[in-house]
């Protein structure tokens, strides 16, 4: 029998789960809807019902989860889930553990979509590489030698949270200005009044407003990213999240100004590339996750 694991991806609308092989092919996924109010033991048991349903044989080794918010370095606890209710401290892994007997590993939701893309997505060929998620807020994942960098507490890589202007608005971290502030969904319905996807269509079309938003949503984008070109020095940078949608009408604009603000040595052959594995990049991640415990 094939050794298999079971990623899980978190969110607060909807779960998803899926069985992996060591080569990552997915067997089998499900979605489930997040039970409402999501409350740690509500979630809990519909994960154990989920992954009853997955893995009827009971053939999977370990599991690997995504939450939306960030773990400990363990990946033993979620300390806060954004969007769910009463997540403070939950010691899920342990749960998950006691109900299903299988070895656990938690890591936070962007992180896992990172690990995805270097596992079978966009990443696959780099082993330094940054993924950079445009959506709802501005989350990250940075790769390092080909392993998650999560720094002290697995605090690491709040990628959206780095300062972009001192004063500009003010971000739920606490920070001002910060590049989440510039190129998350809600800032682009700020700055022009519409939806993201809208603003995509009207490029298609060469509406010219769209164009001029998204050559200056580059730019802005091109000079968060600058910074942490110069720490990580990655050989990809990965975009995912909603917005992505819209990477051909960025690119250009984003490219431009790493060019113009990054010394040549620390960009050398730079590649600037779209995520690959949509939402199931989580999930996937997650799965890499399990494969790391599963084989002990």
């Amino acid at each position: 029998m094939t050794k298999q694991v079971i990623g899980i991806d978190l969110g607060g609308t909807a779960i998803k789960l899926g069985r992996f092989t060591q080569d990552g092919n997915c067997l089998q996924s499900i979605t489930v809807d997040t039970p409402q109010p999501a409350t740690p033991e509500a979630v809990l048991l519909k994960m154990v019902d989920a992954i009853t349903q997955i893995d009827p044989d009971n053939q999977s080794i370990a599991i690997g989860l995504g939450t939306p918010g960030p773990a400990d370095a363990a990946g033993r606890v979620a300390k806060v889930a954004i969007n769910l209710a009463g997540w403070h401290d939950i010691p899920l892994a342990d749960w998950l553990e006691a109900k299903t007997g299988k070895p656990t590993i938690l890591a936070n939701d962007a992180n896992c979509a990172g690990l995805g893309e270097a596992w079978l997505g966009a990443g696959r060929n780099f082993q330094h590489l940054i993924l950079l998620t445009l959506g709802t807020g501005v989350g990250g994942a940075v790769i390092l030698d080909g392993k998650l960098f999560i720094g002290h507490q697995g605090a690491a890589a709040e990628l959206g949270l780095i300062t972009l202007t001192p004063d500009g608005p003010m971000c739920n971290s606490g920070n001002q200005g910060s590049l989440e502030q510039y190129t998350c969904i809600s800032a682009i319905r700020r700055r022009t009044g519409k939806e993201p996807a809208e603003l995509g269509a009207l490029a298609q079309k060469g509406d010219t407003e769209a164009l001029t938003f998204w050559q200056e949503y580059g730019k802005d984008l091109g000079i968060g990213l600058t910074s942490l070109i110069y720490v990580f020095t990655p050989q990809a940078i990965i975009i995912g999240g909603g917005v992505s949608a819209s990477f051909e009408y960025f690119l250009p604009a984003m490219q431009a100004e790493i060019e113009k603000r990054v010394l040549p040595t620390s960009r050398v052959g730079l590649q600037i590339l779209p995520a690959e594995l949509g939402n199931s990049a989580g999930m996937v991640g997650a799965a890499k996750l399990a494969w790391g415990i599963g084989d002990r």
